[in-house]
C-alpha cells in the first residue's frame, strides 16, 4: 500500500514537473498603441497561441513604446531579452539592407500583388536573410500603402512637396525617397502628434489607419493619397530563442502568427473606405489622384543609389522589379 502511495506521489510530481517545463511566457514588443495594425496582429497571435497550447504558452504584449522604439525592440530581440516583435519593415534596413527592396517606391501595384510576392519565394528570401542578423523572420503582416499629410499646402505633385519638412522613420531609404521628392526628411521616432501640433515638422507619411488611430486630423490639414510605398510589418522572433524550441512549438507559433497576419490584412483593407470618409468628415482636404507619373519620375533613379549597390540587394531588387511589372 505504501509503495503504491509513493508511486502515485512520484507520478504526480513528474506530471507537474513536465507541465512546468512545458509552460512558457513569450514577450512580444510593438511600438504602437492598442487598436493599431501591429497590435491587432499581436492580440490575434496571443489569442491563437494560448488557445492552441491549452494555456501552456502565454504571450505578454508590450505596447505603446513601453520597452523602446522599434529599433530598440529589434536590438532586444537580437539579445533574446524579448522573444518576438511586429516591426515596420523600413526599420530593418539598418540591420539588413536587403529589406530596402520591399520599400522601393511604387513597387507594388495593389494589395494582391504585394501578397503574391511577399508570401512567395522572393518574400521568403528576405525572411531567411534576417537570420544572419539574429532574427527569425516568420511572415509579413500589413502596415499599408503610405500617404502624405502636411499643414502647409495641398500636394498635387512633386513641385508641391519641395521644402516640406517631413517626418520619416529611422530608414536610410525613406530619407532618400523624400530627398528625391524635394522634401526635407527628418528622422523621428513614433509617436509624433506633439511635433506636428507644435509645427516642429510640417507633415508625415503613413497608411490611413495611422491617421485615424492617432487622430492626425486634429493636427494636419492636407492629405494626399500618394501610395508611394507599400509598407508591410515583418513579424519576427529571436533566432537564438527560436532554435531552442521543439519543432512542434515552432510550428504552432509560426502557424498562429501567419493566421494572425492574414486576419489583420483583411481587417485593415476592409476598413480603408470608411477611414477615408471619416478623415474627410474630420476636416482633411484630400487629394485623391495626384500626379503619379511625376512622383514616379522623381524617384526613378533610386535604384542607382549606394543603398542598392550591394550585389545581393541589387540582384533581388531587379528580380522584384521584374516580378511586379
Amino acid at each position: 500500500m505504501l509503495s503504491q502511495l509513493l508511486l502515485a506521489i512520484l507520478l504526480s510530481c513528474s506530471i507537474l514537473s513536465a507541465s512546468a517545463a512545458s509552460s512558457m511566457t513569450i514577450k512580444l514588443g510593438v511600438v504602437t498603441k492598442p487598436g493599431s495594425a501591429q497590435n491587432i496582429v499581436a492580440e490575434k497571435f496571443k489569442e491563437s497561441v494560448e488557445q492552441k497550447s491549452d494555456g501552456a504558452i502565454s504571450v505578454k504584449i508590450y505596447h505603446s513604446k513601453s520597452i523602446g522604439t522599434e529599433t530598440e525592440i529589434l536590438q532586444q530581440i537580437q539579445m533574446n531579452t524579448i522573444q518576438m516583435g511586429i516591426i515596420t519593415a523600413g526599420v530593418f534596413d539598418t540591420f539588413d539592407p536587403i529589406v530596402r527592396v520591399i520599400n522601393y517606391p511604387f513597387l507594388f501595384k495593389d494589395h494582391a500583388q504585394a501578397d503574391a510576392i511577399l508570401d512567395g519565394p522572393l518574400g521568403r528570401r528576405i525572411l531567411s536573410s534576417l537570420e544572419s542578423f539574429g532574427f527569425k523572420g516568420l511572415c509579413f503582416s500589413e502596415n499599408g500603402f503610405r500617404n502624405l499629410t502636411n499643414n502647409i499646402r495641398p500636394v498635387h505633385g512633386p513641385r508641391d512637396i519641395k521644402g516640406l519638412k517631413i517626418r520619416v522613420m529611422a530608414s536610410a531609404l525613406h530619407r532618400e525617397i523624400w530627398r528625391a521628392l524635394g522634401a526635407n526628411p527628418t528622422p523621428m521616432p513614433w509617436p509624433i502628434y506633439t511635433e506636428l501640433e507644435q509645427g516642429v515638422i510640417d507633415g508625415q507619411e503613413n497608411p490611413l489607419w495611422v491617421m485615424e488611430v492617432y487622430k492626425l486630423y486634429e493636427v494636419q490639414k492636407y492629405l494626399t493619397l500618394t501610395r508611394h510605398v507599400y509598407s508591410p510589418h515583418i513579424d519576427v522572433a529571436s533566432l537564438q530563442w527560436w532554435q531552442s524550441l521543439e519543432q512542434s512549438t515552432r510550428d504552432l507559433l509560426h502557424d498562429s502568427m501567419y493566421d494572425a497576419a492574414l486576419y489583420q490584412r483583411r481587417d485593415n483593407r476592409g476598413k480603408n473606405d470608411d477611414r477615408l470618409t471619416l478623415l474627410r468628415h474630420k476636416g482633411f482636404s484630400i487629394v485623391e489622384n495626384p500626379d503619379y507619373d511625376g512622383l514616379r519620375q522623381a524617384v526613378s533613379n533610386l535604384k542607382e543609389v549606394d543603398l542598392y549597390r550591394r550585389p545581393r540587394v541589387n540582384k533581388l531588387l531587379n528580380e522584384m522589379l521584374q516580378a511586379t511589372r
